[in-house]
């Protein structure tokens, strides 16, 4: 591309003197021949210039696209490499906003901007010197205003730049309010709660603000910009001016030839160079947006894969947690303290405890989706943090109670956990999670498509999918968070059985609201303020008469007399009650 711009600067330039020529001596001589090679060159100028300039652009366009993709792609890999603890503080919409909007608003700059900036300033300096060729003193006249307009662009990019941070916040903030408020879960909510007016009103008014900051946006500088271009274009008449007080006894000492000429060049020049200016302008502007592109880059991920992976070709699945700690960002108090457990391989751990005690936070130790601030937690006798992501992703596999399916087909939501599974496997998961039937009987059976969020099925339905794509992937050690504590009781007898039968053979961690669904774990653990307060089986903690007896009790399922008088301290403040 510098190539195509050197070269079109450098043909560009021909024209004047041509011009000259004939002005000066094809015309005055009568010299027909060479008047039609001097014509001749000229169409061949132009001809060759518009060749330039659509190789030029196509390059540029092509590069810059690719930068466009680059940064797309730089930007969403660095954020799955976040940890979740970002994503539980960041809105979705500004995360999109980030990728769509400013990516998108620096697309002009990355596609266009290098070649206009290379382009008008070769074009400026090639023109600066054929100027200084024909005549000096008429250069030092059209130049002397440039460091005016050179400060003048400058103090127009930066206020543009701060409008343009404004702006892409305000775009962010609008990006975040749509994929809150006009999402399945989102319209449920306001309309049950008869908010839909206000929300109208508030986007409304977030609409308006946007609308103001593109108004300045474009008007930022706009009056001193024009005085920049008046007074260039008025430099043709300054330039006749100054030749004419050049006359010195009847004769001029610039010939009209290069009178003409100089101020076609300079013509020529007007146009690059307040290009040039804007393009200082719209570079400044957008360093907002690089500024918010790489804010993201910048961020290092606080879960890493080891630079030499440990490798397990054959995974048991015994979860050991070795006096595991761990603590969030500005929480008072640590989520879990001294955590000491061994889950052998094929058995059922269970962890029960009241709302906050740690058993999610414990469970999301085991994928990896936190790393612990103390002790450490290991597979088969390997710390997670010394396995690969790909290794400890085929190990674990979690079925949480919020399950999440795309907007796909039944079939491609399965595979997302095994992308080439045949149909039969396919089969074979969905008949395991107790769900085949139910989607045999759709009119499209497994290309039926499930809806935003999956929201064309019913929450035990959405359950069983997730389970048939658990089971698909057949991971040897399996964490289930309260996979069924949002469903009625016969849908999660449905859902139960499919647990059951995912379960078999497999190293097991529930995390239990529904005291039921652990009575035949190897091992239940009850937390309390991220520590282990009782363990044991179902029948000896409901023999000892503490915490997890209260608890059954507090659910409903076991008459407070069987565990006698339990001090008032050691009464859950959840009531599970209500999830039973």
């Amino acid at each position: 591309m510098a190539l195509l711009v050197a070269l079109s600067a450098v043909v560009s330039l021909a024209s004047p003197f041509l011009l000259r020529a004939v002005l000066d001596v094809a015309l005055p001589q009568g010299r027909t021949g060479l008047l039609t090679v001097l014509a001749a060159g000229m169409i061949a100028v132009s001809v060759a210039t518009s060749v330039f300039g659509v190789s030029q652009t196509y390059i540029s366009t092509a590069v810059g696209q690719r930068v466009m993709h680059d940064l797309r792609t730089a930007v969403y890999a660095r954020l799955q490499q976040m940890p979740l603890a970002f994503f539980t503080t960041t809105r979705t919409g500004e995360v999109q906003s980030r990728i769509a909007n400013d990516i998108g608003g620096m697309q002009s700059t990355v596609t266009s901007t290098a070649t206009s900036l290379v382009s008008n300033f070769t074009a400026v300096t090639a023109s600066v010197i054929a100027m200084i060729a024909l005549d000096w003193r008429l250069t030092l006249v059209s130049l002397v205003m440039l460091p005016f307009f050179v400060w003048v662009s400058r103090r127009v990019g930066n206020e543009r730049r701060r409008i343009t941070a404004r702006r892409q916040k305000q775009l962010a903030s609008m990006s975040a309010i749509v994929e809150e408020s006009l999402s399945v879960s989102g319209i449920l909510l306001g309309r049950t709660m008869g908010r839909a007016p206000a929300l109208t009103r508030n986007f409304a008014g977030e609409s308006r603000e946007l609308a103001d900051l593109e108004l300045q946006a474009s008007m930022a500088g706009r009056w001193r910009q024009s005085t920049i271009q008046m007074v260039m274009s008025a430099m043709p008449a300054v330039i006749y001016w100054a030749a004419g007080l050049t006359v010195s006894h009847g004769h001029s000492l610039v010939s009209v030839g290069t009178l003409v000429a100089f101020t076609t060049l300079q013509s020529g020049l007007l146009r690059p160079l307040v290009m040039l200016l804007q393009t200082g302008v719209d570079i400044q502007s957008s360093l907002a947006l690089f500024a918010r592109i790489f804010e993201y880059l910048d961020l290092t991920p606080d879960i890493t894969e080891s630079a030499t992976p440990a490798k397990l070709p054959h995974i048991t699945g015994a979860v050991d947690f070795d006096h595991v700690g761990f603590g969030y960002d500005g929480a008072p108090a640590p989520a879990l303290d001294d955590v000491d457990l061994h889950v052998p391989a094929g058995s059922s751990l269970a962890v029960v405890g009241e709302t906050g005690s740690g058993k999610t936070t414990l469970s999301y130790l085991v994928p990896r989706l936190y790393d612990v601030t103390a002790g450490r937690v290991r597979i088969d006798g390997t710390d997670v943090r010394e396995l690969s992501f790909a290794d400890l992703a085929r190990a674990v596999g979690v079925v949480s109670q919020e399950t999440y399916l795309f907007h796909a087909t039944v079939a491609e939501n399965l595979r997302f956990a095994k992308p080439d599974a045949t149909d039969a496997e396919l089969h074979r998961a969905a008949r395991a999670a107790q769900i085949h039937d139910h989607i045999a009987s759709l009119p499209d059976g497994y290309d039926t498509v499930v809806g935003e969020r999956g929201y064309r099925f019913s929450g035990g339905e959405k359950q069983r999918l997730a389970l048939a794509r658990t089971i698909l992937r057949d991971p040897p050690i399996l964490v289930l968070d309260e996979a069924t504590s949002a469903l009625d009781t016969r849908t999660e007898r449905a859902v139960q059985d499919a647990v059951d039968a995912l379960a078999a053979g497999r190293t097991t961690i529930t995390i239990a609201h529904r005291l039921s669904t652990v009575r035949d774990a190897d091992q239940i653990v009850v937390l309390d303020h991220g520590r282990i307060a009782e363990r044991g089986t179902h029948d000896e903690l409901v023999a000892r008469g503490g915490r997890y007896a209260a608890l059954l009790a507090r659910a409903g399922e076991l008459a407070p007399a069987t565990f006698g008088d339990v001090p008032e301290s050691d009464h859950p403040a959840h009531d599970f009650a209500d999830s039973a």
